[in-house]
């Protein structure tokens, strides 16, 4: 019944607006090379300040399913991902776009998308209040626990090497800790600044580290080269063929997805991954010839997965109030932004709203195949954007986002500062959705941490006292381990 009445909701005049404005915002930031859905979502968050929050909660999440659906677009047609859940799109479905079968690929991305998007959100409807009903039944110490999985597994598994990811959440932690301790009211790393006792905003870092971070990669790197956008024309079917091909990669890609996206695997880098693998295991000959030079497959399961896993991402943002990748944590900001608490008293503290969300994303996901079927001609045309306009563009609202935030020139000071270690961490491969996640989940997983100790009378063993704590610590190991020593026994397998 809740869900029937956030349906109901989501289809008034103004959220149908504000889901329109997310879903082509949306898919306009997953064309455009280098331009994600966290980067488009943090430029915004300043409407915070004067929109009503259900309105610019579902802009968001349709900022979100929209970008999974663009950066297919220039994958196939500029063998460039539009976002990172898109490079494994770009292997086949560039391909088939050589061949003259650019409109097959991009039907098969959309439609996949539509059918795992709906296919995700029911079981974000059906599972997430679930999962806040077990939340609501944790201690501080098992949500402690829940939060050094998302951090350990996370820098595990993001970016080039385990080291470089424990960089790179350090730094995050470090700059989450800055500010004023509210419990004893000591300066933390203010290094003597009045205006760094506050702290330093999350907002602030999320548009540095995204938006100026990636203009000055791009100014001083360069990205786009001359890449060439291959020509469209017709329109985005397929042929009964290519459709007998195609809805099983979807299933399976919605089945790979979804689940990951739940779970701290780091965003939908890992599921499109594994999605692309699989098919290529289980294509049948003609299939399998067809891998490396087009196979329709390699489009659909990957782009399946891509949707399903930016669902499944909603999934502990919502129930637990823990992001598991770098958009679910700027979310997770603009929750803070209207001083809403994600997490387990949600559904019951904010039901109209996260039921309205919810109905919205099934609304926004129909809406998504209705923009990128019919308009793909005018999504090809934007790719001709020169990428210097474009990023000035984006320079500009982040410095004028980062003064409205903190209402002072040290915050620019600040987003100049981020900007420049977003830069570095670029051009040297640390990933940032660590450094991101410390900085949101930081703070949090201390207040959880004090509150178990204190419940305990300063008893520390009292994060391992519960089988609970015990499975996620030993979880946690397992993932930081396993995949150091499981190419040791793989090979003494095989000398066996």
């Amino acid at each position: 019944m809740e869900f029937i009445n956030g349906l109901l909701g989501s289809l008034t005049l103004t959220n149908l607006m504000f889901g329109l404005i997310g879903s082509l915002l949306g898919t306009l930031v997953g064309v455009l090379p280098g331009i994600g859905p966290a980067l488009a979502i943090t430029l915004l968050l300043p409407i915070t300040f004067t929109v009503e929050p259900t309105s610019a909660l579902i802009m968001f999440a349709a900022i979100y399913y929209g970008a999974m659906y663009g950066g297919s677009t220039t994958s196939i047609l500029l063998n460039a991902p539009g976002e990172s859940g898109s490079v494994m799109t770009t292997i086949e479905g560039n391909k088939m776009a050589r061949a003259g079968k650019a409109g097959s690929a991009l039907a098969t991305a959309a439609l996949g998308s539509f059918f795992a998007g709906a296919v995700a959100t029911g079981l974000l409807a059906v599972g997430a209040p679930f999962i806040a009903d077990l939340g609501l039944r944790l201690t501080p110490a098992d949500y402690f626990a829940l939060m050094v999985l998302a951090l350990g597994t996370i820098s595990a598994v993001m970016g080039q090497s385990v080291v470089r990811g424990l960089i790179s959440l350090s730094i995050g932690l470090a700059i989450g800790f800055v500010g004023m301790d509210v419990l004893t009211g000591a300066q933390r790393l203010t290094f003597g600044n009045p205006l760094a006792l506050d702290g330093i905003s999350t907002v602030i870092v999320i548009v540095s580290l995204f938006a100026v971070g990636e203009a000055l990669y791009v100014a001083f790197k360069g990205r786009f080269g001359a890449a060439k956008v291959i020509k469209f024309e017709g329109r985005a079917w397929m042929t009964k063929d290519e459709w007998s091909r195609s809805w099983r990669p979807w299933a399976r890609g919605t089945a790979i997805g979804f689940p990951l996206g739940v779970l701290p695997a780091g965003g939908s880098e890992l599921p499109t991954f594994l999605s692309y693998n699989l098919e290529k295991r289980l294509a049948g000959r003609k299939a399998k010839s067809q891998f490396g030079k087009g196979a329709i497959e390699g489009v659909a399961g990957p782009e399946a997965a891509n949707n399903a896993n930016a669902a499944g991402s909603l999934v502990p943002l919502l129930a637990l109030g823990i992001p598991t990748s770098a958009t679910a944590a700027v979310m997770l900001a603009s929750f803070d932004q209207f001083n809403i608490q994600a997490g387990p008293l949600l559904f019951s503290e904010q039901s109209a709203l996260v039921w309205t969300l919810i109905g919205a994303l099934f609304i926004g996901n129909f809406l998504l195949l209705l923009i990128n079927l019919p308009l793909i001609g005018l999504w090809v045309k934007l790719l001709k954007i020169p990428p210097h306009y474009l990023y000035a563009g984006v320079l500009t609202l982040a410095m004028l986002g980062a003064f409205a935030v903190a209402q002072n020139t040290f915050g620019m000071m600040i987003a100049v500062a981020v900007g420049i270690l977003g830069l570095l961490f670029r051009r040297y491969g640390y990933p940032i959705t660590p450094l991101i996640l410390g900085v949101v989940i930081g703070p949090m997983a201390e207040q959880e941490l004090r509150r178990a100790v204190q419940i305990a009378d300063g008893d520390f063993m009292t994060l391992i006292e519960k089988p609970f704590s015990v499975v996620i610590y030993s979880l946690l190991i397992l993932g930081l381990v396993v995949p150091k020593l499981w190419p040791k026994i793989k090979k003494r397998m095989a000398i066996k």
